[in-house]
């Protein structure tokens, strides 16, 4: 959209050239009657070619215009395609309980169901460490409860003190 555009007292040069609201070329006239033009019409004249020589202008209502250029750009926007599936993330610990497990995996099938990417991290503090195969067996149940709505994008893996297990949908 342009901006800055230079509207009835705003154009600064003597000799435009014209161009009226039906879209049809004048010619080169002076500035004041151009405005004489565009005050008998009830519109606006405006500035759209200012670098051209001799700078040309138009016979347009500008509110209207401006209006319009907002609402393509507003139009536009809206037919972008935004991404519909994102990664949701569960956070888990070794130490777990089974029942907040039960709830947390509930969540995770919903998110799949709505064709989002879920990924289980399973945190290890201390001395937990010592026992990564509670993590392991965690995320192993983990699976065999989702395989009927989800497969393995990339299965469980140690990365520093986390333990992550990525899923997608069906």
């Amino acid at each position: 959209m342009k901006r800055g555009l230079r509207i009835n007292g705003g154009i600064r040069a003597a000799q435009i050239r014209l161009v009226d609201g039906e879209n049809n070329q004048v010619g080169i006239v002076t500035k004041e009657e151009a405005l004489g033009k565009a005050q008998e019409a009830g519109l606006d004249l405006v500035e759209v070619a200012p670098n051209s020589e001799p700078p040309v202008c138009r016979i347009m209502d500008y509110g209207k215009w401006l209006y319009q250029q907002k609402r393509r750009v507003r139009d536009a926007h809206k037919k972008t395609q935004h991404p519909i599936a994102t990664l949701k993330e569960i956070r888990l610990r070794p130490e777990t309980d089974s029942h907040d497990l039960e709830t947390k995996v509930g969540h995770a099938r919903a998110f799949l169901e709505k064709g989002h990417r879920v990924q289980f991290s399973v945190f290890f503090r201390g001395r937990q460490m010592l026992h990564k195969e509670q993590g392991s067996e965690m995320l192993t149940a983990i699976m065999g409860i989702l395989q009927d709505v989800a497969k393995i994008e990339r299965p469980s893996m140690m990365t520093g003190r986390r333990m992550t297990l990525l899923l997608v949908p069906k």
